[in-house]
Protein backbone atom coordinates (compact mmCIF):
# COMPACT_ATOMS: atom_id res chain seq x y z
CA UNK A 1 0.00 0.00 0.00
CA UNK A 2 1.40 3.40 -0.93
CA UNK A 3 1.86 6.02 1.74
CA UNK A 4 -1.12 8.19 0.86
CA UNK A 5 -3.22 10.57 2.92
CA UNK A 6 -6.09 8.07 2.94
CA UNK A 7 -3.88 5.21 4.25
CA UNK A 8 -2.51 7.40 7.05
CA UNK A 9 -6.04 8.41 8.08
CA UNK A 10 -7.08 4.74 8.07
CA UNK A 11 -4.13 3.81 10.31
CA UNK A 12 -4.96 6.60 12.80
CA UNK A 13 -8.61 5.48 12.86
CA UNK A 14 -7.65 1.84 13.54
CA UNK A 15 -5.33 2.86 16.38
CA UNK A 16 -8.05 5.03 17.93
CA UNK A 17 -10.56 2.15 17.76
CA UNK A 18 -8.03 -0.24 19.34
CA UNK A 19 -7.40 2.09 22.30
CA UNK A 20 -11.14 2.63 22.74
CA UNK A 21 -11.73 -1.14 22.91
CA UNK A 22 -8.89 -1.57 25.41
CA UNK A 23 -10.37 1.16 27.65
CA UNK A 24 -13.85 -0.39 27.52
CA UNK A 25 -12.41 -3.84 28.28
CA UNK A 26 -10.40 -2.68 31.30
CA UNK A 27 -13.29 -0.71 32.80
CA UNK A 28 -15.75 -3.52 32.17
CA UNK A 29 -13.77 -6.15 34.09
CA UNK A 30 -15.45 -9.55 34.05
CA UNK A 31 -18.62 -7.97 32.62
CA UNK A 32 -16.73 -6.42 29.71
CA UNK A 33 -18.87 -6.03 26.57
CA UNK A 34 -15.98 -7.44 24.52
CA UNK A 35 -15.83 -10.66 26.54
CA UNK A 36 -17.63 -12.50 23.75
CA UNK A 37 -15.06 -11.35 21.23
CA UNK A 38 -12.27 -12.42 23.59
CA UNK A 39 -13.75 -15.92 23.87
CA UNK A 40 -14.05 -16.01 20.09
CA UNK A 41 -10.41 -15.07 19.78
CA UNK A 42 -9.49 -17.85 22.20
CA UNK A 43 -11.40 -20.28 20.00
CA UNK A 44 -9.63 -19.12 16.85
CA UNK A 45 -6.08 -18.58 18.16
CA UNK A 46 -5.98 -21.37 20.77
CA UNK A 47 -5.31 -24.19 18.30
CA UNK A 48 -2.67 -22.03 16.59
CA UNK A 49 -0.88 -21.47 19.92
CA UNK A 50 -1.02 -25.21 20.62
CA UNK A 51 0.43 -25.94 17.22
CA UNK A 52 3.22 -23.41 17.65
CA UNK A 53 4.03 -24.86 21.08
CA UNK A 54 4.25 -28.36 19.64
CA UNK A 55 6.40 -27.08 16.78
CA UNK A 56 9.01 -25.52 19.05
CA UNK A 57 9.09 -28.39 21.54
CA UNK A 58 12.69 -29.65 21.80
CA UNK A 59 11.51 -33.28 21.82
CA UNK A 60 9.85 -32.81 18.46
CA UNK A 61 12.84 -30.89 17.12
CA UNK A 62 15.42 -33.56 17.93
CA UNK A 63 15.45 -34.82 14.35
CA UNK A 64 15.48 -31.36 12.76
CA UNK A 65 18.53 -30.46 14.82
CA UNK A 66 20.59 -32.75 12.56
CA UNK A 67 21.88 -30.47 9.84
CA UNK A 68 22.32 -31.55 6.25
CA UNK A 69 26.00 -31.71 5.47
CA UNK A 70 25.34 -31.07 1.82
CA UNK A 71 28.00 -32.17 -0.59
CA UNK A 72 30.85 -32.19 1.94
CA UNK A 73 30.85 -35.66 3.50
CA UNK A 74 34.10 -35.26 5.39
CA UNK A 75 34.69 -36.36 8.95
CA UNK A 76 34.30 -32.85 10.41
CA UNK A 77 30.79 -32.45 9.05
CA UNK A 78 29.77 -35.86 10.41
CA UNK A 79 31.09 -34.99 13.86
CA UNK A 80 29.22 -31.67 13.83
CA UNK A 81 25.99 -33.47 12.97
CA UNK A 82 26.48 -36.05 15.69
CA UNK A 83 27.26 -33.30 18.20
CA UNK A 84 24.12 -31.35 17.27
CA UNK A 85 21.98 -34.48 17.60
CA UNK A 86 23.48 -35.32 20.97
CA UNK A 87 22.89 -31.81 22.31
CA UNK A 88 19.29 -31.92 21.12
CA UNK A 89 18.70 -35.24 22.88
CA UNK A 90 20.34 -34.07 26.08
CA UNK A 91 18.25 -30.91 26.06
CA UNK A 92 15.11 -32.95 25.48
CA UNK A 93 15.99 -35.34 28.30
CA UNK A 94 16.67 -32.45 30.71
CA UNK A 95 13.33 -30.87 29.90
CA UNK A 96 11.54 -34.19 30.23
CA UNK A 97 13.13 -34.78 33.63
CA UNK A 98 12.13 -31.29 34.72
CA UNK A 99 8.54 -31.83 33.62
CA UNK A 100 8.35 -35.20 35.32
CA UNK A 101 9.62 -33.60 38.53
CA UNK A 102 7.02 -30.83 38.28
CA UNK A 103 4.25 -33.33 37.57
CA UNK A 104 5.27 -35.57 40.46
CA UNK A 105 5.31 -32.60 42.84
CA UNK A 106 1.90 -31.43 41.65
CA UNK A 107 0.35 -34.89 41.97
CA UNK A 108 1.71 -35.14 45.51
CA UNK A 109 0.10 -31.81 46.40
CA UNK A 110 -3.24 -32.79 44.83
CA UNK A 111 -3.15 -36.05 46.76
CA UNK A 112 -2.53 -34.29 50.08
CA UNK A 113 -5.36 -31.83 49.45
CA UNK A 114 -7.66 -34.37 47.76
CA UNK A 115 -7.99 -32.11 44.72
CA UNK A 116 -9.20 -33.62 41.46
CA UNK A 117 -7.00 -31.96 38.85
CA UNK A 118 -6.60 -31.88 35.09
CA UNK A 119 -2.96 -31.54 34.11
CA UNK A 120 -2.03 -28.94 31.51
CA UNK A 121 0.98 -27.37 29.84
CA UNK A 122 1.58 -23.64 29.47
CA UNK A 123 1.71 -22.88 25.74
CA UNK A 124 1.71 -19.08 25.79
CA UNK A 125 2.46 -16.20 28.14
CA UNK A 126 0.14 -13.23 28.03
CA UNK A 127 -3.12 -13.17 26.12
CA UNK A 128 -3.64 -11.73 22.66
CA UNK A 129 -6.89 -10.27 23.98
CA UNK A 130 -5.42 -7.94 26.61
CA UNK A 131 -2.44 -6.80 28.66
CA UNK A 132 -3.00 -8.73 31.89
CA UNK A 133 -0.66 -11.17 33.64
CA UNK A 134 -2.01 -14.32 32.02
CA UNK A 135 -0.99 -17.66 30.58
CA UNK A 136 -2.65 -19.91 28.01
CA UNK A 137 -2.88 -23.63 28.74
CA UNK A 138 -3.54 -26.52 26.36
CA UNK A 139 -6.83 -27.75 27.88
CA UNK A 140 -10.30 -26.32 27.35
CA UNK A 141 -14.01 -27.02 27.30
CA UNK A 142 -13.47 -30.39 25.62
CA UNK A 143 -11.46 -31.41 28.71
CA UNK A 144 -14.10 -30.29 31.20
CA UNK A 145 -12.50 -26.91 31.97
CA UNK A 146 -14.86 -24.13 33.01
CA UNK A 147 -14.47 -20.49 33.92
CA UNK A 148 -13.52 -19.65 37.53
CA UNK A 149 -11.68 -22.88 38.29
CA UNK A 150 -8.60 -22.82 40.55
CA UNK A 151 -5.22 -23.35 38.90
CA UNK A 152 -2.18 -24.59 40.86
CA UNK A 153 1.16 -26.27 40.39
CA UNK A 154 3.49 -28.25 42.63
CA UNK A 155 4.45 -25.11 44.57
CA UNK A 156 1.09 -23.50 45.23
CA UNK A 157 -1.58 -21.18 43.85
CA UNK A 158 -1.11 -20.08 40.23
CA UNK A 159 -4.39 -18.31 39.41
CA UNK A 160 -7.90 -18.89 38.10
CA UNK A 161 -9.43 -19.67 34.71
CA UNK A 162 -11.00 -16.61 33.06
CA UNK A 163 -11.64 -17.58 29.42
CA UNK A 164 -12.30 -21.04 27.99
CA UNK A 165 -12.05 -22.13 24.37
CA UNK A 166 -12.67 -25.60 22.96
CA UNK A 167 -9.07 -26.78 23.43
CA UNK A 168 -7.34 -23.97 25.36
CA UNK A 169 -8.01 -21.72 28.33
CA UNK A 170 -6.68 -18.43 29.67
CA UNK A 171 -5.54 -18.22 33.30
CA UNK A 172 -5.31 -14.94 35.23
CA UNK A 173 -2.20 -15.20 37.39
CA UNK A 174 -2.23 -14.37 41.10
CA UNK A 175 0.37 -11.66 40.35
CA UNK A 176 -2.11 -9.65 38.26
CA UNK A 177 -3.27 -6.36 39.91
CA UNK A 178 -6.89 -7.34 39.22
CA UNK A 179 -6.47 -10.67 41.03
CA UNK A 180 -7.89 -11.08 44.56
CA UNK A 181 -8.15 -14.22 46.69
CA UNK A 182 -9.31 -14.86 50.25
CA UNK A 183 -6.51 -16.10 52.51
CA UNK A 184 -6.14 -17.74 55.90
CA UNK A 185 -3.07 -17.62 58.12
CA UNK A 186 -1.57 -20.92 59.19
CA UNK A 187 -2.35 -21.85 62.81
CA UNK A 188 -3.88 -18.48 63.81
CA UNK A 189 -6.67 -18.70 61.16
CA UNK A 190 -6.59 -14.91 60.64
CA UNK A 191 -8.48 -14.06 57.44
CA UNK A 192 -7.54 -11.58 54.76
CA UNK A 193 -7.50 -10.77 51.06
CA UNK A 194 -4.42 -11.07 48.84
CA UNK A 195 -3.99 -8.95 45.71
CA UNK A 196 -1.41 -9.17 42.94
CA UNK A 197 1.23 -6.49 42.41
CA UNK A 198 2.93 -7.64 39.23
CA UNK A 199 6.50 -8.73 39.87
CA UNK A 200 6.35 -7.53 43.49
CA UNK A 201 5.14 -9.55 46.51
CA UNK A 202 1.40 -10.07 47.01
CA UNK A 203 -0.31 -7.47 49.20
CA UNK A 204 -2.54 -8.95 51.91
CA UNK A 205 -5.04 -7.00 54.00
CA UNK A 206 -5.88 -8.86 57.21
CA UNK A 207 -9.37 -8.23 58.57
CA UNK A 208 -8.00 -8.04 62.12
CA UNK A 209 -5.88 -4.91 62.51
CA UNK A 210 -4.39 -6.23 65.75
CA UNK A 211 -3.46 -9.67 64.48
CA UNK A 212 -0.11 -11.02 65.64
CA UNK A 213 1.92 -11.68 62.48
CA UNK A 214 5.63 -12.09 61.89
CA UNK A 215 7.97 -12.64 58.98
CA UNK A 216 7.95 -16.27 57.86
CA UNK A 217 4.27 -16.93 58.66
CA UNK A 218 2.44 -18.80 55.89
CA UNK A 219 -0.92 -18.42 54.15
CA UNK A 220 -3.31 -20.70 52.27
CA UNK A 221 -6.48 -20.01 50.28
CA UNK A 222 -9.61 -19.61 52.38
CA UNK A 223 -11.89 -20.98 49.68
CA UNK A 224 -14.98 -19.62 47.94
CA UNK A 225 -18.66 -20.43 48.06
CA UNK A 226 -19.26 -23.65 46.11
CA UNK A 227 -15.44 -23.79 45.68
CA UNK A 228 -15.49 -21.37 42.74
CA UNK A 229 -13.25 -19.68 41.89
CA UNK A 230 -11.01 -20.95 44.72
CA UNK A 231 -10.81 -24.22 46.60
CA UNK A 232 -9.51 -24.10 50.20
CA UNK A 233 -6.09 -25.02 51.51
CA UNK A 234 -3.90 -24.21 48.48
CA UNK A 235 -0.54 -22.73 49.61
CA UNK A 236 -0.30 -19.03 48.72
CA UNK A 237 3.01 -17.79 50.11
CA UNK A 238 5.21 -16.68 53.01
CA UNK A 239 5.07 -13.34 54.83
CA UNK A 240 8.12 -11.28 53.88
CA UNK A 241 7.18 -7.95 55.50
CA UNK A 242 4.59 -6.66 57.95
CA UNK A 243 3.53 -3.03 58.00
CA UNK A 244 3.45 -1.55 61.51
CA UNK A 245 -0.07 -1.49 62.86
CA UNK A 246 -1.38 2.05 62.75
CA UNK A 247 -4.49 1.36 64.77
CA UNK A 248 -6.59 0.80 61.64
CA UNK A 249 -9.27 -1.78 61.06
CA UNK A 250 -6.98 -3.91 58.87
CA UNK A 251 -3.31 -4.86 58.82
CA UNK A 252 -1.16 -4.95 55.70
CA UNK A 253 1.26 -7.78 54.91
CA UNK A 254 3.52 -8.48 51.95
CA UNK A 255 3.73 -12.11 50.91
CA UNK A 256 6.26 -13.85 48.65
CA UNK A 257 4.21 -16.35 46.61
CA UNK A 258 5.24 -20.00 46.45
CA UNK A 259 4.65 -20.20 42.68
CA UNK A 260 7.28 -18.63 40.39
CA UNK A 261 5.05 -16.97 37.78
CA UNK A 262 7.92 -16.37 35.35
CA UNK A 263 8.80 -20.10 35.17
CA UNK A 264 5.44 -21.83 34.76
CA UNK A 265 5.33 -24.97 32.63
CA UNK A 266 3.19 -27.79 34.07
CA UNK A 267 0.04 -26.71 35.94
CA UNK A 268 -3.18 -28.32 37.11
CA UNK A 269 -6.78 -27.13 36.92
CA UNK A 270 -8.89 -28.21 39.90
CA UNK A 271 -11.93 -29.83 38.31
CA UNK A 272 -13.11 -31.47 41.54
CA UNK A 273 -12.93 -29.79 44.96
CA UNK A 274 -11.98 -31.72 48.12
CA UNK A 275 -14.83 -33.10 50.22
CA UNK A 276 -13.45 -31.31 53.29
CA UNK A 277 -11.10 -28.39 53.87
CA UNK A 278 -7.50 -29.72 53.95
CA UNK A 279 -6.58 -26.81 56.23
CA UNK A 280 -2.74 -26.60 56.50
CA UNK A 281 -1.91 -30.15 55.41
CA UNK A 282 -0.84 -29.12 51.89
CA UNK A 283 1.77 -26.62 53.10
CA UNK A 284 5.37 -27.78 52.60
CA UNK A 285 7.41 -28.78 55.67
CA UNK A 286 8.87 -25.82 57.48
CA UNK A 287 12.60 -25.36 56.85
CA UNK A 288 14.76 -26.45 59.75
CA UNK A 289 16.76 -23.64 61.36
CA UNK A 290 20.47 -23.75 60.62
CA UNK A 291 22.36 -24.51 63.87
CA UNK A 292 24.85 -21.86 64.93
CA UNK A 293 28.27 -23.17 65.94
CA UNK A 294 29.33 -22.37 69.49
CA UNK A 295 32.94 -21.61 70.38
CA UNK A 296 34.22 -22.34 73.89
CA UNK A 297 37.36 -20.52 75.02
CA UNK A 298 39.33 -21.98 77.96
CA UNK A 299 41.93 -19.76 79.64
CA UNK A 300 44.95 -21.64 81.08
CA UNK A 301 47.10 -19.77 83.67
CA UNK A 302 50.69 -19.22 82.53
CA UNK A 303 53.36 -21.32 84.36
CA UNK A 304 55.87 -18.43 84.21
CA UNK A 305 53.65 -15.99 86.10
CA UNK A 306 54.90 -15.71 89.74
CA UNK A 307 52.49 -16.31 92.53
CA UNK A 308 51.40 -13.41 94.76
CA UNK A 309 53.15 -14.91 97.81
CA UNK A 310 56.48 -15.22 96.00
CA UNK A 311 56.34 -11.58 94.91
CA UNK A 312 55.81 -10.48 98.50
CA UNK A 313 58.82 -12.53 99.77
CA UNK A 314 61.16 -11.04 97.15
CA UNK A 315 60.16 -7.54 98.24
Amino acid sequence: MRDTRESRLLLVLLIAIAFALITVDIRGGEDSPVDGARQGAATVFGPIESGVSAAVDPVGNAVSAIRDSGERHDRLAVLEEENAELKARLGSDDRSRSRLKQLDKMLKMSGQGQYGIKGAQVIAIGAAQGFSWTITIDVGAHDGIKRDMTVLNGDGLVGRVTTVGPDTATVLLASDPDFTVGTRMEASDELGFASGQGDRPLRVELLNGKAEVKKGDRLVTFGSQADRPFVPGVPVGVVSRVDPSGGGLTRTLYVTPYAAFSKLDIVGVVVEAPKKDPRDTVLPPKPKPTPRPTVTVTVTPSAEAPADGQNQQEQ
